[in-house]
């Protein structure tokens, strides 16, 4: 059992140096190709190449591996099918030495372009891979810069949303000031890098099937959801338009007041959401974790505290009947019936899932 030590030469320098018919095998015969090549081309990094896979050689040889060298390269250019002939040199060593495996020397990445001809025929062991180390800069970046080009989804990723940003710089430029063409050329690329890196291209992805399933299912969710969606818009409208008369109020202040106003309406949206899940479950007799069972609930809680909080910071007061309470004590009083409509929740959830498992058990 043999293991071959395999120097590809892609661009033929091998023969166009010697003359040689490849694949030239053996130690002698691979040590003397390195003067031909050598004082042929001197800067060929084939002579590197041919170097490392007599190192590679030896060393294998060494550890008790029984190894071969041996250089095999593609057709002259200009014939037909120069790849071919690697896979024919390659059929010709596995019957000559009973090869069962091979490690791979390529010197530059053009070459491993041949490697898919090495592994349909013989198991790779390893690939080593010589750059030189005065260019080790250059070849490194071409090589990654090759990588990356060949990647789909990172050309998708990166590339088109920098076309995009380029395409837009001049026709910002025209219209408004460089200033806020680069504010939203920021902004183009920030939201991008975002869009990824959040994994919402994901979920938009999955969205048409997912609605697909949901309307043909019938479940009770696809109005909850909707009804969600409408009611988050007419939260978001609702603290616009708080805001809109407030143009030289201080931005804390404006979002206090933006969250005031529209807090109920997102938390009934939340609620909404919530609820269409829980029903879908309770339709499908399916089992209902106390998480879900509590959801509603935790998601009203933290909108009450929310519209506390946001009274707090506006010194909004309350009026219970004949009572007037500051603003500190309107905020206890939020904070208090958030808590307990969260305990409360929890505890209806906790009842729930308990009656449910016992009355599966039985």
């Amino acid at each position: 059992m043999t293991t071959l030590v395999c120097c590809l030469d892609r661009d033929s320098t091998v023969t166009t140096a010697t003359g040689l018919t490849p694949p030239v095998v053996g130690w002698e015969a691979v040590r003397s190709l390195v003067t031909d090549v050598g004082l042929t081309d001197p800067e060929a990094t084939t002579v590197n190449c041919l170097l490392e896979a007599l190192r590679v050689t030896r060393d294998l040889n060494d550890s008790g591996t029984d190894a071969i060298v041996a250089v095999v390269s593609a057709g002259p250019p200009g014939t037909t099918a120069p790849d071919r002939a690697v896979a024919d040199q390659i059929d010709e060593l596995t019957a000559d030495y009973d090869l069962t495996a091979t490690v791979v020397v390529t010197g530059t990445t053009d070459d491993e372009r041949l490697l898919p001809v090495i592994e349909s025929r013989l198991q790779v062991d390893g690939v080593d891979r010589v750059v030189v180390r005065q260019a080790r800069d250059i070849e490194s970046a071409y090589y990654l810069l090759k990588q990356f080009l060949a990647d789909e989804e990172l050309r998708t990723t990166v590339l088109v949303p920098l076309g995009i940003s380029l395409l837009l710089v001049p026709a910002l430029l025209l219209w408004f000031s460089p200033a806020v063409a680069l504010a939203g050329l920021a902004a183009l690329l920030g939201t991008a890098v975002l869009y990824k890196g959040l994994g919402i291209d994901e979920y938009v992805g999955r969205l048409p099937e997912v609605s697909r399933e949901l309307l043909y299912s019938g479940q009770m969710s696809v109005v909850t959801y909707v009804t969600a969606a409408g009611l988050t818009i007419v939260g978001l409208f609702s603290g616009g338009l708080a805001v809109t008369p407030l143009s030289v109020t201080p931005a804390p202040l404006s979002a206090a007041v933006f969250l005031h106003s529209s807090s109920p309406w997102l938390t009934f949206a939340g609620v909404t959401a919530a609820t269409g899940r829980l029903l879908d479950r309770l339709i499908a007799d399916s089992a209902l974790p106390t998480a879900m069972l509590s959801l509603p609930a935790g998601v009203l809680a933290i909108g009450i505290i929310t519209r506390g909080f946001t009274g707090y910071l506006l010194a909004i007061g309350l009026r219970v009947g004949s009572l007037d309470l500051a603003p500190i004590h309107r905020l206890a009083v939020f904070v208090g019936v958030g808590v307990l409509v969260s305990l409360v929740g929890v505890r209806a959830a906790t009842a729930l899932e308990t009656q449910t498992s016992e009355s599966m058990t039985k």
